[in-house]
């Protein structure tokens, strides 16, 4: 069978990765990054030739660099700045600093080690990787698709409709059924509905002119305890300090839950919450956390109506035209919905991920507000990392 690549273009990635390696690239060159995959679901196992062909789009991918074209179009979003335009003029994917694995088991290993500035970037462009491998080689990838084509069919029809009335960014690139599917579904969704505010996917966005969307995400944050002179719970500021000396505003919806929120709500100040424009759900009960958002807006007079409300957290229609329905009157509601977009077919989708682990030598961790969504290689350190923020909450909060 001749070789397909998945990944094509260097682009091919969540903005949010650029957004993050750019805060990196001017205050944070020093750091060395360790990132780990993990599959969620049980019992998912890969071929040896799932394995050899996952090889084989890696070695692709680590040959390609970014055209003139692409550099232009980073060069035309307005915060992303020349200097690091120019770095990724020179900066390609290193094929050593990725490691793959198979068990005798069938169970995949993937481990990315570099200077974080670069080894950040492999995230999504495995996950594509690894995806589509494992869904064109483990079933017939037409019934698949023939299956994914009708519920896009239906979901089109309950927008035009109007069962569905909410606006939706495409957040799908790194649980997509393909490459080409997702450019299916942003194709469509942009041009058969009036419900599309943009897509994460960069290469997408160039494509069809839309709005690349995304600002930072836990792994920002996460960034911040493996360097030494940080106390852990303080992590939060100072993410939220240089993001606002990098962007100064203008790239900014604030991811809440990389500690919980209730520790990221100590740092989101008065003037933090005036210098962001909004804050994105990812973990824990979504009205809950509305509720909680809104009344700490209101704590520091700001009208909650100008402030955006993200969620992005495993999201169907059904869950988000609720939340809209809840959320609407009160405040600007928008969602970041990913897998249902892209990978909304007659199997199961894989949770798959691939998360920092350490900085500098030293473990690192998401607690979320959703207890099962934490990922640590040191159990030791989560514990001493969540009484780290118990600490501080207990002193500090209202």
């Amino acid at each position: 069978m001749k070789f397909a690549p998945i990944v094509q273009s260097l682009l091919d990635t969540d903005l949010y990765k650029f957004n993050m390696d750019q805060v990196i690239f001017h205050k944070h060159t020093d750091l060395s990054g360790e990132y780990y995959f993990r599959c969620r679901n049980e019992g998912v196992t890969f071929t040896r030739k799932m394995f050899n062909e996952i090889n084989q789009q890696i070695d692709h991918l680590c040959g390609l660099t970014f055209k003139p074209e692409e550099l232009n179009y980073l060069r035309s979003i307005r915060f992303i700045k020349d200097d690091y335009v120019e770095f990724l003029r020179l900066w390609h994917p290193i094929r050593d600093y990725v490691e793959t694995k198979l068990s005798p088991k069938g169970e995949l290993s993937v481990v990315v080690r570099g200077p974080l500035f670069s080894a950040m970037q492999f995230e999504i462009y495995l996950l594509e990787i690894i995806n589509e491998v494992y869904f064109r080689m483990k079933y017939d990838y037409d019934v698949l698709l023939e299956s994914a084509e009708e519920r896009l069919d239906q979901k089109i029809a309950d927008f035009n409709s109007g069962k569905y009335t909410f606006s939706l960014a495409e957040f799908g690139c790194r649980r997509r059924l393909s490459r080409d599917w997702e450019e299916v579904v942003v194709r469509r969704l942009a041009q058969e509905t009036n419900n599309l505010v943009g897509t994460s996917n960069v290469w997408l966005a160039m494509k069809y002119n839309l709005t690349p969307i995304g600002t930072y995400a836990h792994e920002f944050v996460q960034m911040y305890q493996g360097i030494g002179s940080i106390p852990l719970g303080y992590t939060n500021h100072y993410a939220l300090e240089d993001w606002y000396d990098e962007y100064r505003g203008d790239n900014g919806t604030a991811l809440t839950d990389t500690l919980t929120t209730d520790l990221f709500l100590l740092d989101f100040n008065r003037a933090m919450v005036n210098n962001f424009t909004g804050v994105r759900h990812d973990s824990g009960d979504p009205y809950e956390w509305g509720e909680k958002m809104i009344k700490h807006y209101e704590k520091y007079g700001a009208d909650p109506k100008t402030k955006l409300l993200l969620f992005s957290d495993s999201l169907n229609f059904d869950r988000a035209q609720a939340l809209y329905d809840h959320f609407k009157d009160r405040t600007k509601v928008s969602f970041g919905i990913g897998t249902f977009c892209s990978n909304d077919t007659c199997v199961e989708p894989l949770n798959i991920v691939i998360k920092l682990q350490y900085v500098n030598g030293r473990p690192v961790a998401k607690l979320s507000d959703s207890p099962g969504k934490a990922m640590c290689r040191d159990d030791d350190y989560l514990d001493y990392l969540q009484r780290s923020v118990a600490f501080r909450l207990g002193r500090e909060k209202n």
